[in-house]
């Protein structure tokens, strides 16, 4: 009984965790185009200004 359940643990077990993997890789959602540009978008704005909405002052260190 202990050997089965051995045999399950060593060989099935990685077989089932890499299908998993694989599964999962495969169900992945792809950004469309627009999505792609919000994102841009959304990126630009983030670092378009510093925190606060200042610009920095020209002298200071």
């Amino acid at each position: 009984m202990a050997d089965n359940f051995w045999f399950i643990v060593v060989a099935i077990g990685p077989i089932l965790l890499g299908a998993a993997i694989a599964y999962a890789l495969l169900q992945r959602r792809r950004l469309t185009d627009r999505e792609k540009e919000q994102q841009e978008e959304a990126i630009e704005r983030l670092y378009d200004k510093p925190p606060g909405g200042r610009e920095p002052h020209p002298h200071s260190r």
